[in-house]
């Protein structure tokens, strides 16, 4: 009698559960919970958060701290070898799955003189006049109306404190119907992602057990470049390479030595020309080796609706690099990138001189086929193929005497990439509330190129992972003038509360009991 009376019980609570998306009216709550959802968005913004200032980043934790013990969640400090992770959770009494989720708090430096606004951690509303400038206007016009195109202008407010905004507003408009999702919550904070979460993956490991989950959601970037509700199910993970090579030990008049002493730019350039061929290809064999995109595979990456003429004449280039047969396919290989080159002096300093080093900064994007270790061995020996002594010091006087060229390598990988199956547990739910919320399938991007540092996560839970996207992709991230389009705001909380008003084990479990 007694167990049947429970079992009664959670079948009612289950039932319950289940019917809590039918229940939610996820356009009038997103309108009723706008206005107040701006202003905790505007707060957040105006507390400076500057990954390399621990003194801003602490004012960030206390804020956050102080908004999530408010609202009933358990909050602990996850101490690392830098700045500790802060967890939030929130047990729902019944509920058998747990959903991880992940923002990060900290924001790229600001210049503030190439900001057009007073401050750029005081947040200003801008709509764009008819030349095409955004013009500031007060916030108290929101009062009365509301233009899906005007934007909120400050540092991180897409990037990546719009997307925690987002979910605090949702959290707080469910929150006041009395309703809950029917998953517990465990949300990871990160304070240092802008600086490669360096910290993360030392943490990840020795916290494990606090972080248990059943699946992650990545809440972080924006959607895909048309601005549609998107799902990213993967990114690219990331290694760096600084390479240097030297010519004579100080640099020397370009009269007096000039075709004497060797010049290591141009020994650096040849270097790098010789690892990619005219269509933009790594020529380092094996690069490549594991990535082969079956029919099925090129269909999906076909089904995203880029629009590659219109991505040509935004980046203003007249052809593309030629390592996939599209945008998509591109994103699916791993990349060799120089983000930065430094060679004597330029400009008005440039002076008659042969340089004495020449620095070149290279990245290359991981994807799931990817041994980090592996590349590093193949791009070393390339290097060596090419006549080069490498050495990972300063060079001795000694070897700078016996060696023509001489390369300095300094590597590091930073995490790994991961990719989640479409019709994963995580990807099935989130694509229902989608539907529920947009009434349309939400594009699926297979493989983001982008990288965060989710892969730590993954390899030490083993747990799928989805990021969620919802910020507009115009948005200005880690640069001046980083905004935030109001209509991707409004969006974005109608996500979050479809995301935690979307049931993930009550109706599978409401029916095997009946």
């Amino acid at each position: 009698m007694t167990s049947h009376f429970y079992k009664s019980l959670l079948i009612l609570f289950l039932s319950i559960s289940s019917s809590l998306a039918q229940t939610v009216n996820l356009d009038q709550m997103t309108e009723e919970s706008l206005l107040e959802g701006i202003h905790l968005l505007n707060h957040l913004v105006s507390i400076p958060n500057n990954s390399h200032h621990p003194d801003q980043l602490h004012q960030n934790l206390d804020w956050c701290k102080e908004n999530f013990e408010k609202r009933g969640w358990e909050v602990e400090e996850l101490d690392t070898e830098g700045f500790p992770l802060l967890l939030t959770s929130f047990e729902v009494e019944g509920a058998e799955k747990t959903v991880l989720m992940y923002f990060h708090v900290d924001g790229q430096a600001v210049d503030p003189a190439k900001w057009k606004q007073e401050n750029p951690y005081k947040p200003v509303l801008k709509e764009q006049n008819s030349e095409g400038d955004w013009e500031e206007i007060s916030f108290d016009r929101l009062k009365d109306e509301f233009d899906p195109e005007w934007r909120i202008y400050g540092r991180s407010t897409s990037d990546d404190k719009g997307p925690l905004a987002m979910f605090l507003t949702a959290w707080d408009a469910l929150s006041e119907m009395g309703r809950k999702p029917d998953y517990n919550l465990k949300i990871i904070l990160d304070f240092e992602e802008e600086i490669g979460s360096p910290n993360l993956p030392d943490a990840v490991n020795k916290h494990a057990d606090k972080l248990e989950a059943d699946m992650m959601l990545i809440m972080d970037g924006p959607r895909h470049l048309s601005n549609e509700p998107t799902l990213s199910f993967g990114a690219r993970g990331i290694a760096r390479v600084t390479l240097t090579t030297y010519g004579p030990k100080t640099p020397q008049h370009s009269g007096h030595y000039g075709n004497y002493a060797p010049n290591p730019a141009l020994n650096m350039s040849k270097l790098l020309g010789s690892m990619k061929d005219e269509q933009g290809r790594v020529i380092i064999m094996g690069f490549y080796d594991g990535i082969i995109l079956s029919p099925e595979e090129k269909e999906i990456l076909a089904q995203v609706p880029d629009d590659e003429t219109e991505i040509k004449s935004k980046l203003e280039i007249a052809a593309a690099d030629q390592v996939g047969d599209s945008y998509q396919e591109a994103l699916q290989y791993p990349s060799l990138n120089i983000r930065g080159l430094s060679a004597g002096w330029v400009g008005k300093e440039a002076r008659t001189i042969i340089p004495s080093e020449a620095i070149a900064e290279l990245d290359i994007r991981l994807v799931p086929e990817s041994d980090p270790e592996k590349l590093f061995a193949l791009l070393k020996s390339h290097i060596q193929n090419q006549g080069f002594f490498i050495t990972e010091e300063n060079p001795t006087t000694d070897q700078r005497l016996e060696h023509p060229k001489i390369v300095k390598w300094e590597g590091e990988i930073s995490y790994q990439a991961f990719r989640t199956p479409f019709d994963s547990e995580p990807g099935t739910w989130l694509r229902k509330a989608y539907q529920r919320a947009f009434a349309k399938e939400p594009i699926m991007i297979r493989m983001e190129g982008g990288s965060i540092p989710i892969s730590p996560f993954i390899e030490a839970l083993d747990i799928p992972a989805v990021i969620v996207p919802t910020v507009n992709p115009d948005n200005n991230q880690h640069s001046p003038n980083e905004n935030i389009r109001l209509g991707n705001y409004k969006e974005g909380i109608k996500t979050m509360l479809s995301i935690l008003s979307e049931p993930l084990t009550a109706e599978e479990k409401t029916q095997n009991e009946r």
